[in-house]
């Protein structure tokens, strides 16, 4: 198994790979992993800490094929391999890519992962490393050059590999969902589907939801969009210029960042475009859909259009499409018409995915 993982600086994928690897040497798995970068520093130990993207592209081409031939050779002998790289920089030379068709067609990969993460943390990672050379409108960019460059890749590669943008998550995040990627892919693919920004204010239906996230990375591979929260940016935003107010402060990573107003309104609009692009691409590399549908203090159901939007695309992408509705009022038709199994509760569902045998793996 030859896994190639790239994701856009401010990640650290590096940590979170050894994490992996970690876990699965803790269950009898023999993993190897192969940081890019810190093999060409290792080869040219005459370029400073941080600087490798100054040097001339020819010399970065040439370092980047000689770290790559050492790791084809070493593919041939590891039972697992996980090749920790970039599809793209951008740098002062501008965007050009980081990797070379001819070398990742001997390398041959099984997996390709793309790993994001969300702009608050990405910055917080990246301040952290000096004075701040980025915009939240650069990270987004990024992001999606990233992805777009590793689907690439693929495809030029071996379309039949297989292919799955994952998101980091904070701390360990989803380190048990790549290793279930890697080892387990046998397990049905689930999306999780659930209302977000409407009931950010609502700890009460948080907590529910978070309850039913849980249960449900038991028996699934768990795509989980709120790994990748940023809608309550621009929400958050709004409310603070309400105040008067030209900055707002968020937490992420256990720490408290500042953004102008200005500059987090500024990428709304790309946001809310990544969202719609993103959720709906992990349906498509997903089994099934399943989404929770909390009951409001009134009675009433929290469902947001958006969920409405994933549940009609799961049943066109013909993935099947469970709903938990715990609410008193009865689901609307655009809900039970596109749902393969509508259920009260969160303790029916997994009794029902254990009777198919969804929690076996």
């Amino acid at each position: 198994m030859i896994i190639v993982v790239t994701g856009m600086v401010g990640l650290d994928k590096k940590q979170y790979l050894q994490e992996v690897c970690v876990s699965a040497k803790a269950r009898g798995r023999k993993v190897a992993l192969c940081n890019v970068g810190d093999m060409m520093y290792a080869e040219a130990p005459d370029i400073s800490p941080g600087r490798i993207l100054d040097i001339p592209l020819k010399r970065l081409h040439l370092l980047r094929r000689s770290v790559f031939k050492d790791i084809i050779a070493r593919s041939n002998e590891a039972e697992c391999l996980i090749v920790n790289t970039h599809a793209t920089f951008r740098w002062h030379h501008g965007l050009f890519p980081a990797f070379d068709f001819d070398l990742m067609r001997q390398l041959n990969a099984d997996m390709y992962v793309c790993l994001v993460g969300g702009a608050d943390m990405l910055h917080v990672r990246l301040a952290g490393r000096g004075p701040k050379h980025h915009r939240l409108k650069d990270l987004l960019v990024w992001r999606e050059e990233e992805i777009l460059a590793t689907q690439m890749m693929r495809q030029g590669v071996n379309e039949d590999a297989l292919y799955y943008c994952l998101a980091r998550g904070a701390g360990s995040g989803t380190v048990e969902t790549f290793y279930r990627l890697a080892f387990e892919g046998e397990r049905s693919k689930t999306y999780l589907s659930f209302p977000m920004t409407h009931v950010a204010d609502k700890p009460e239906v948080v907590e529910e939801i978070n309850r039913f996230r849980d249960a449900m990375r038991g028996p699934f591979i768990c795509f989980d969009p709120a790994d990748v929260e940023e809608a309550y940016l621009p929400y958050r935003a709004r409310k603070a210029m309400a105040k008067g107010l030209d900055y707002m402060e968020v937490s992420a990573l256990g720490k408290k960042v500042k953004f102008s107003l200005g500059e987090v309104l500024d990428i709304e609009s790309d946001i809310n475009s990544q969202i719609y692009a993103r959720d709906f691409a992990l349906i498509d590399q997903s089994d099934m859909i399943i989404s929770f549908i909390p009951e409001l203090a009134d009675g009433s159901a929290a469902v947001s259009s958006g969920v409405e939007r994933e549940l009609q695309h799961a049943h066109e992408a013909a993935k099947e499409v469970y709903v938990i509705w715990p609410a008193r009022v009865r689901p609307s038709v655009f809900v039970t018409q596109t749902a393969t199994r509508v259920f009260e509760d969160t303790v029916e569902a997994l009794r029902f995915f254990e009777e198919k045998g969804y929690s076996k793996c």
